[in-house]
């Protein structure tokens, strides 16, 4: 497998877990089972996350209240945790968590 480039990003609040740096074009090494949206949650956390990361994920999904856009359709559409991330794809994570 080769590596996949994709470009993530952070809005609506959820690039303040991100040193407030909204978008990030990542590098994911290649590895012998393909890149999901499952796996790449916890790279997320493990390489770009610079803070409560409880605020983040919840078990091994996002947190509830978080959108997931994988190249503007909504994840629940292509399988959530499953979809297989392809080198292009553009992965945007809205959250919809406001104080008040």
């Amino acid at each position: 497998m080769a590596d996949v480039e994709v470009a993530l990003e952070f809005s609506g609040g959820a690039e303040l877990l991100f040193a407030k740096v909204k978008k990030h074009d990542v590098v994911l090494s290649a590895q012998e089972q393909p890149w999901t949206i499952g796996s790449l949650l916890y790279w997320i956390r493990d390489n770009l996350l610079k803070e409560r990361p409880e605020l983040f994920m919840q078990g091994n999904t996002v947190r509830p209240g978080i959108l997931v856009l994988v190249n503007d359709t909504d994840w629940e559409l292509l399988g959530e945790l499953e979809y297989q991330v392809k080198t292009g794809d553009r992965i945007v994570f809205i959250s919809t968590l406001h104080g008040g």
